[in-house]
C-alpha cells in the first residue's frame, strides 16, 4: 500500500483467519486492545462511550507514553465501528476528537476481511500513522487469530 499524502484518508485492508464476531472485540474491549494496539485501554463501546488507550512510543521518541482519547460514534456488531482518534499530547501533531477511524469487518472464507479508513489526519502526521497502521493491523492479524503477536 502506498503512504497517504495531502487530505486523503489513510486506507488498510488486511485479512484476518477469525470471523467478524472475534475481530470485533479487539477495537471494543479494552483486554483484547491491549494484545496488540496498546498497553492499557478503557472503553465503553456505545455511541458517545470513551475509547481511551494508552500507547508506548518507540525508542525514536524516547519510549515515553502517549494518551490516545476517543470517543466512539457508531457501532454495528460485529460489522462496524467508527470512533474518534487523537492524542492528549500536543507533540504527537494529533489532537483528541481531530481524526476519525472507521473498522467495517465482512466475513469472506472462513474469516474476516477488515477495511479501515483513518480521515482527518494533519498531513505531517500522514506518514507515521500510515507506518504504524500497517505494524498494528499485522500485531492485530496474529492476535485475532488466537496467536501472540509478541512472540
Amino acid at each position: 500500500m502506498t503512504v497517504a499524502t495531502g487530505t486523503e484518508p489513510i486506507v488498510k485492508e488486511v485479512q484476518i483467519d477469525a470471523r467478524p464476531e472475534t475481530v470485533f472485540g479487539f477495537f471494543t474491549e479494552a483486554d483484547k486492545l491491549t494484545r496488540w494496539l496498546c498497553e492499557e485501554a478503557t472503553t465503553d463501546p456505545r455511541p458517545g462511550g470513551v475509547c481511551l488507550q494508552t500507547h508506548r512510543a518507540g525508542e525514536s521518541r524516547g519510549d515515553q507514553l502517549f494518551h490516545m482519547r476517543g470517543e466512539f460514534v457508531e457501532i454495528t456488531p460485529p460489522s462496524r465501528l467508527v470512533f474518534t482518534w487523537g492524542f492528549d499530547e500536543p507533540s504527537v501533531g494529533v489532537a483528541p476528537g481531530s481524526s476519525t477511524i472507521e473498522v467495517t469487518l465482512e466475513p469472506e472464507g472462513g474469516g474476516t476481511r477488515l477495511t479501515l479508513v483513518h480521515r482527518d489526519l494533519p498531513e505531517a502526521e500522514l506518514p507515521s500513522h500510515d507506518e504504524g497502521w500497517d505494524y498494528q493491523l499485522a500485531r492485530l492479524v496474529i492476535a485475532a487469530a488466537g496467536g501472540d503477536p509478541d512472540a
